[in-house]
């Protein structure tokens, strides 16, 4: 027995003591391949998955570094049979690879015979293969790269891709760094997915993952497609890319719902992409419009279904994916990992906080109590009507406006679900409003206005939670969210994140119903914020102002 500060269990749990003087190194330690799972005050529980050992293999983790990090953090010997595993586990990732070979084109190929035969009878891979080529090898029908890798991995033997990439049509991209220098961490996340050729980047919001993506350009130096949330980040992404590398304007095309330019460089986002049109996607053509050298995903945890299918015949083609969270609401962590590529580099929040890349921020619940009438209400409504309900008090807007006051200097978001909600607070703050029926045009104005000063307060829908660049916003105060959403969490909380004047601290509120699934669901999405080591407090609504 040592004075560590994790307890390793024989059911892939890991108990970290947070108070302990050795926690934050074990910490950093286990987070390449430990996913956490609750984190209230003292104690936090990780768990080991198969998804997060492949990730860790997939970077370059092996298992002996995985079982020297448990045994050197462990407060108790760890079970034998649980290093077994991770051993075995990890061991299974990379016996089947993808190649290509100069007579046959794509092939799978096993360095353990067994495995191979056993794929080879599973019924998820009928139809993707094609002859044997020897023992050991086995033909892939090109086409099926993308969908091959996903059967395996659900299978348990996720594959090693080394059939390479397409260069795509070649462009000259340069970053232009006159006056301004890539941090030390996008240079390494950019290097990270070079040196691996497809992948995601897991970076805070505010920590410039745009300029990971205008690296990673520079690297491909070719034709790239660049997929994001809507056209006002596309906007936003297209003055990036011309204010920090060699693209002209002339070179950069949009792809929305109102403007169709292909050029050098194009920036769609997924919802032209993803529109039917007689049970088709008509926009679908883009992706061969090109030769295209690099396709980048931002926020690649929102990626829709349909994106997911098209990536999967997209596989000759260098793809990186952009987010804040791996987390998905549908669950569908092993697709990223299958289809866009394994997690390349993940920077804690707190370890770019502490650099002074992004601001600290204060975490507060501040919990409303229903009056009686509404209480009566809610608890004789369908269960369906209850979160709006709760989410929806009248006394929530109250706080709003206290809040609102004691940061008066400050410039502050208030963020809601529900559109009858957002008017009604609007009105009472007299502040100006964007939501999804806001024109383009319209936000990019205020989103300006903000940025500059000239408003000093909005009140947004879940359009502001995706790709919008506020780097003065110091205060955010969430009424109503997408029920219990830690990938929402994320989005909100690094609206503030940019790096603050001053030192300043941000302040990040969330106003909750208490004794309702307002309260269960705030619970769920306060995991995120514990998960990258933020503590919030919870005060009493009646505190407020007083």
């Amino acid at each position: 027995m040592n004075d560590g500060p994790l307890i390793v269990q024989s059911d892939k749990t890991l108990l970290l003591e947070v108070d302990h003087p050795k926690a934050p190194e074990a910490r950093r330690a286990i987070a390449p391949f430990a996913e956490l799972e609750r984190s209230p005050e003292h104690i936090h529980t990780y768990r080991l998955t198969n998804l997060g050992l492949w990730n860790a293999r997939a970077a370059g983790h092996d298992a002996e570094q995985v079982v020297d990090a448990l045994l050197a953090h462990s407060r108790y010997a760890v079970p034998h049979a649980l290093l077994v595993d991770v051993a075995e586990t990890m061991a299974r990732y990379g016996r089947l690879t993808l190649e290509k070979d100069p007579d046959h084109g794509l092939v799978l190929r096993s360095t353990d015979r067994p495995v191979l035969e056993e794929v080879l009878r599973a019924k998820k891979v009928a139809g993707m293969l094609g002859e044997r080529i020897d023992d050991d090898t086995v033909a892939v029908h090109g086409s099926e790269r993308g969908n091959l890798k996903q059967a395996l991995l659900k299978l348990g033997w996720p594959a090693e891709d080394f059939a390479g990439y397409v260069d795509g049509e070649a462009h000259p991209i340069e970053l232009d760094q006159s006056d301004w220098h890539l941090r030390p961490y996008q240079a390494e996340a950019a290097e990270s997915f070079w040196h691996g050729g497809s992948g995601v980047v897991v970076l805070p919001c505010g920590a410039g993952k745009t300029l990971v993506g205008a690296a990673a350009m520079a690297h491909a130096k070719a034709t790239t497609l660049i997929l994001v949330t809507n056209t006002v980040s596309a906007r936003q992404w297209k003055d990036e890319l011309v204010k920090r590398t060699s693209l002209t304007e002339d070179e950069i095309g949009e792809y929305s719902g109102s403007v169709k330019e292909v050029r050098p460089v194009t920036i769609a986002t997924y919802q032209v992409l993803t529109m039917k049109r007689k049970g088709a996607f008509p926009h679908l053509e883009l992706l061969d419009a090109r030769d295209w050298g690099l396709i980048v995903y931002d926020e690649v945890h929102l990626l829709p279904a349909p994106i997911f299918r098209m990536t999967a015949d997209l596989q000759a083609r260098r793809r990186i994916g952009l987010t804040a969270t791996l987390v998905r609401e549908d669950g569908r962590e092993g697709d990223v990992f299958s289809l866009i590529g394994p997690k390349r580099y993940d920077a804690p929040w707190k370890d770019i906080e502490a650099q002074g890349y992004i601001a600290p921020a204060d975490c507060v619940e501040v919990r409303v109590t229903l009056p009686h009438g509404e209480r009566i209400v809610y608890a004789t409504a369908e269960p369906e009507e209850r979160y709006r309900l709760a989410a929806c008090t009248h006394h929530k807007i109250d706080v709003v406006k206290r809040l609102v006051e004691q940061h008066k200097d400050q410039p502050t978001l208030v963020i809601a679900q529900y559109l009858d909600q957002i008017e009604e607070i609007a009105g009472a703050l007299d502040a100006p409003v964007i939501t999804g029926e806001t024109t383009v045009k319209e936000r990019q104005r205020l989103f300006d206005a903000f940025r500059h000063g000239e408003v000093g307060l909005l009140v947004v829908s879940k359009v502001a939670n995706f790709s919008i660049d506020l780097p003065s916003a110091e205060v955010a105060i969430q009424v109503s969210g997408s029920y219990g959403s830690r990938q929402e969490e994320a989005q909100r909380l690094g609206r503030l994140l940019r790096p603050g004047r001053d030192g300043k601290v941000a302040h990040f509120y969330t106003i909750v119903s208490r004794d309702t699934v307002d309260a269960d669901f705030a619970q769920n999405r306060q995991r995120f914020l514990a998960e990258q080591g933020y503590a919030y407090r919870i005060v009493d609504a009646d505190d407020i102002g007083a």
